[in-house]
Formats: structure tokens, C-alpha cells, sequence
């Protein structure tokens, strides 16, 4: 999901206390939001497309609940421990969650957390450092009553293309989750937004939050880095719902051995907060399909893995001549489905279709190859099998690599190295290690 940040600044890394030995890294379970394990699995309205707005938007959401790529975190926040399940989302950067008391709070299941009830929770002044990080641009209004009020506690707004968003006041508090071998990690003085007003119309109130993973300043990845031996995770996505996910922080994440595709990321401007890698094209059987057309100029970091978007998209151009090329190589009734101005390609089958992987070709040399059971998801309508990625519904370059095509890959995030790793990994037994 990428976030629309009203309010920001710099990039520095913040005072994070680390209250247990986490011995440089640590990992932590990730359950699929339509797992029989989800808390949210009773609400079959999944936001298929979620993504941060902003300048660069891409496009409208889908709102189709194929095989939902989002992926839940559980953890728990202040003293006493409040616990929160929130969706773990490389394409944005802030830890938020619901607060009490709110002023306009969507229905949530699993109760409201009341930060006046916690003796660690710590509030933020507009004129701080830590505000400064949040955002490129205040309210109206917000600069001069700082400077009349200088204790006036920070603002933040993050909206989404869904129509989501979360509106509130930054402030620190101690964040507590329970690794994969069972230790109680406790981290304090996290910087997170406390959401008074918000609006989650796609899963009727019971995502609780979000945790921003991504490169940003407050994303939970930059505010531990120094703990846990840098700016890098990685995490393994289970196909099965049934089965956990991992998620890797710090010294342990690492993407070895033989079968890493790797390649840059890429800066898109300064303080770069996405994940950006830069996508030549695919081969489908034989045929190699570039991302631009013929004599066109291939822009770098065309893409976004994002794995707060389950699904996903590329330009229209693009998108068509995947289309036109997947439809000579599979040798079955196809048709175009369409979805809130989206295309899908979906194919008349029972089973996904028998088709060579295709073959993603990134800037570096590295080549990624996909199996149809990773790109092609059954559809609710019988007997349809509808591909993973469908084009963008305005004319901007950059496109978004989703959770549901992220399954059974090892993926890597070293933003100290500025590389982005891919491995072919059979997760679920990968996970037990």
C-alpha cells in the first residue's frame, strides 16, 4: 500500500530503545488476511488494490477478493499491552493504529487503543525532530499555530486510493511482539501515528492499523535498523492461507545461495521512500516482451514491490502485449474481465494453465522466473483461473509488484546495500528453519 503522507521531512534515524537482547535480528510470524487463522478471515471484502496517494498515484482501486496478497503482523503496544493486528505493507512508512478517544473511528472488533491508559506512551510537539520527519506538507494552518504554540502536538494524515485513510497525532510508545522462537521482544519509544480519525471501508473495521515497512524514515525498519544490524528484513509468503508466513529483521535476513536474482534500487528522488526496481520485461515461452515499446525510453524503477497491494499492474501498453502474447501460448478460451476500469485476463480452466514459467527480466541481469501457480489465481466466478498483474488505469510509467505474486519467493530488502533479492523458495518448509 502506498501512503499518502500529508506532513514531511528528513530522513534520520530515530532513539529507539531495544528493552530485550535481540542479538542483532529477530523474526516474526505473518498471518494471510484470508487465512482460517486471520482474525479478519470472517470478512470477504478484501481491498484487492490499496495503495498510498500521492503525486504519483496509480490508479483506482480493486476491489476483488481473488486470493488476497495482504498479510496481517500481530504486536502489541504500550504498558499494559494492548495487542494489535495490523497489515504488514512495504509500500508504505508509518506504524499507525486507532485510538481512543476517537472522533470518527470505523468499527472495530478488537477494541480501540487508549494511549491515556499506557504509562510509556509519550507525546510529539509540531516544533520536534521527529515531526519534521513526517511529512512534505502541513495543514494550512498547522505551521502558524506552531510558531504561536510551539508544544501543539504533531498532525499527521495518510489517505489511500481505496478511499481509506487515518488522521491523528504522532506519538512514541513501546511496541512488544513475540518472535517466531518464542522471545518477547520489546522495542520503546517507537515513533507510530495514533489514528482519531479514520475510515476503512473495505473490511468493515477490523484491520486495526498498519505497519509501514517501507524505506522512509519512520517506517518500523529504519527506527530498529540500528539494533538488529541495519536497514534490511526479508520475508517468505506461504500460498497456502492456511499455513504462517515469516517475516526476517536485521542479522538472519539475508537472501544466499544458489538461485538469487538480485537488482538495484532505485531512487526516484531524494529520501526515496518506496521500494523501486526497474523491470526490462518478460519472456512468455519463447518471446520476449519489453516493458516499453519499441523506441521508447525505458524510465528506471518502473516498479514498486509493494506487499500491501495483493495485486499486480502495469502501464496499459504493456499490460496488452502480455495479454496478446500469453493468449498465443496458452491454448484456452480466454477472456477479458473488467473490474472498476482494470482488466483481467482470465482463462476458462479448472487448473491453472500448463505454461513454461515466465521469466521477469530486471535491471542488473537478474532474471526471475514465476510458475502459473504463482501468477494465475481462481476466480470467484466457476471455472476461471485470471492472471496475477493487470494494467493501470492512467498513463503513469510505474507500475506495482504485489503480495499475491510475492508467494513462494525468499524476498530481500537491503536498503543499507540498495538491493532488492528474489529467490524461488518452497516458503512453507523454508519457514520451519
Amino acid at each position: 500500500m502506498a501512503v499518502i503522507t500529508l506532513f514531511f521531512f528528513h530522513l534520520v534515524y530515530n532513539s529507539v530503545t531495544v528493552a530485550t537482547n535481540i542479538n542483532g535480528g529477530f523474526s516474526a510470524h505473518l498471518i494471510r488476511k484470508n487465512s482460517p487463522n486471520s482474525p479478519l478471515q470472517t470478512h470477504k471484502n478484501n481491498n484487492f488494490f490499496r495503495r498510498l496517494m500521492g503525486p504519483d498515484t496509480t490508479g483506482s482501486p480493486m476491489k476483488i477478493d481473488a486470493e488476497t496478497g495482504e498479510h496481517i503482523m500481530k504486536f502489541s503496544m504500550g504498558t499494559p499491552t494492548f495487542d494489535i493486528y495490523a497489515i504488514a505493507d512495504t509500500g508504505s512508512d508509518l506504524l499507525w493504529t486507532q485510538c481512543q478517544p476517537c472522533q470518527a473511528c470505523y468499527k472495530s472488533n478488537f477494541g480501540i487503543f487508549d494511549p491515556r491508559k499506557s504509562s510509556t506512551h509519550k507525546n510529539i510537539t509540531c516544533r520536534s525532530r521527529d515531526c519534521r520527519l513526517l511529512a512534505q506538507f502541513f495543514p494550512e494552518d498547522l505551521p502558524d499555530l506552531c510558531r504561536k504554540k510551539p508544544t501543539t502536538n504533531c498532525i499527521y494524515g495518510y489517505g489511500y486510493e481505496d478511499g481509506t485513510g487515518s488522521q491523528g497525532l504522532l506519538g512514541k510508545e513501546t511496541v512488544t511482539l513475540t518472535s517466531t522462537t518464542g522471545k518477547v521482544v520489546a522495542l520503546k519509544d517507537i515513533i507510530f501515528g495514533c489514528g482519531y480519525i479514520n475510515n476503512e471501508t473495505i473490511t468493515n473495521g477490523n484491520i486495526m492499523g498498519l505497519i509501514g515497512l517501507g524505506r522512509g524514515p519512520l517506517s518500523l525498519i529504519s527506527q530498529i535498523a540500528p539494533y538488529v544490524g541495519g536497514k534490511r528484513f526479508s520475508y517468505c509468503l506461504v500460498r497456502d492461507p492456511k499455513i504462517e508466513s515469516k517475516i526476517y529483521f536485521g542479522n538472519g535476513s539475508e537472501v544466499l545461495g544458489e538461485g538469487v536474482v538480485t537488482t538495484p534500487m532505485v531512487d526516484s528522488e531524494p529520501n526515496e521512500r518506496s521500494y523501486l526496481v526497474t523491470l526490462l520485461g518478460i519472456t512468455i515461452e519463447n518471446d520476449f516482451v519489453p516493458f516499453n515499446s519499441t523506441g521508447t525510453l525505458l524510465k528506471k524503477g518502473n516498479m514498486n514491490v509493494d506487499s500491501g497491494t495483493p495485486v499486480s499492474r502495469v502501464p496499459q501498453d504493456f499490460f496488452d502485449r502480455v495479454v496478446t502474447q500469453l493468449q498465443k501460448a496458452v491454448k484456452l478460451k480466454s477472456f477479458i474481465y473488467t473490474k472498476d476500469m482494470m482488466s483481467i485476463l482470465c482463462l476458462n480452466s479448472t487448473t491453472p494453465p500448463k505454461l513454461e514459467p515466465m521469466v521477469f527480466h530486471f535491471e542488473g541481469g537478474g532474471k526471475l522466473s514465476l510458475t502459473a501457480d504463482q501468477l494465475f489465481f481462481e476466480e470467484e466466478m466457476p471455472g476461471a483461473f485470471c492472471l496475477g498483474i493487470t494494467n493501470m488505469t492512467n498513463d503513469k510509467p510505474r507500475g506495482l509488484f504485489g503480495g499475491a505474486l510475492q508467494t513462494n519467493l525468499l524476498i530481500g530488502f537491503d536498503s543499507d546495500r540498495k538491493v532488492m533479492s528474489f529467490k524461488p523458495t518452497d516458503c512453507a518448509n523454508f519457514n520451519k528453519n
